[in-house]
């Protein structure tokens, strides 16, 4: 079975160019459920699967992980018949867990000038700290695409930087006046190093800055202001696209500057916007105050 997990996984990074940590998730999600069910690939049906739904259930498994651990399966299954070891895919006749939507968590802009304020001094980790944390709120950046940047991808004078989204898709993402003069303190920083590496974060030892370290900056200057929920690169992302739809951007620019295929998984930030809206309008329209007002004076 291992075998066919890793020819699964092998040609997830070559079509998809999927991150080694979502390889290394679907390993140990399909791992798990062949454990589980004990059975040779042909002889695996519907009611397999379903068993191993209820078995998660029953260890009161969040119901996000449950549908993970679904679509993971979901995509196996479809490769190994795509690719003529099973006839049918089971898992398609099994129905995902109902997911309640949450709304991207965002910063205000308060918090956003607090969190990138925090790196203070001209130190090499001060320098390049502060221009990760602009570049994530000035562009939108997943983490993936940040630390893939090389210094031939940026674009100083244009005010412009090359980017590799999911699938490998490559896109042009312009970078606000900020981070482009945050970019430019670090660099003579990172000169500094003089090693050869072409990335443009470099850590102490000057190899490129991994997923994880930039995660660890952004919880650590988070934590040092005191932000109360949990912070991470993303975070900066959903605070980046909902601060461009207060102000006033169009979904489609925000779908091109995200690198979203889709226009509905930018329509999230519309139910963000819509909740700002009521917010100001609670708090600032006059038949909201009459109305509170009024239900105020009837409880007397």
């Amino acid at each position: 079975m291992n075998k066919f997990i890793e020819q699964f996984t092998d040609s997830l990074k070559a079509e998809r160019d999927v991150s080694p940590h979502t390889l290394r998730a679907y390993t140990k999600d399909l791992t798990e459920f062949f454990l589980f069910i004990d059975k040779k690939l042909k002889e695996i049906d519907n009611l397999d699967i379903r068993s191993f739904l209820a078995s998660l259930y029953s260890r009161k498994l969040k119901k996000s992980s449950i549908a993970r651990k679904l679509a993971t399966i979901r995509s196996f299954l479809k490769y190994l018949n795509r690719e003529g070891y099973v006839k049918n895919n089971p898992a398609k006749l099994v129905s995902s867990p109902k997911l309640q939507k949450a709304l991207p968590r965002f910063l205000t802009i308060d918090e956003v000038f607090s969190l990138i304020d925090a790196p203070k001094g001209d130190t090499f980790s001060a320098s390049r700290d502060k221009a990760i944390l602009e570049l994530l709120y000035s562009s939108g950046l997943r983490v993936s695409e940040l630390t893939n940047i090389d210094m031939g991808d940026f674009d100083i004078k244009e005010s412009l930087v090359r980017v590799k989204g999911k699938g490998k898709k490559e896109r042009i993402v312009p970078i606000g006046s900020k981070a482009v003069e945050a970019i430019k303190n670090y660099l003579p920083e990172r000169i500094l190093l003089k090693k050869k590496s072409q990335a443009l974060f470099l850590n102490n030892r000057g190899e490129r800055l991994t997923e994880r370290s930039v995660r660890r900056i952004v919880v650590k200057y988070s934590r040092m202001i005191a932000l109360k929920d949990r912070l991470g690169p993303h975070t900066l992302r959903h605070t980046c696209a909902t601060h461009l739809l207060h102000s006033g951007a169009d979904l489609r620019s925000i779908q091109e500057l995200l690198g979203h295929s889709s226009l509905s998984t930018t329509q999230k930030y519309t139910h963000v916007d819509i909740a700002h809206i009521m917010e100001v309008y609670d708090k600032a329209h006059p038949m909201a105050k009459n109305s509170e007002q009024l239900k105020v004076k009837s409880e007397k």
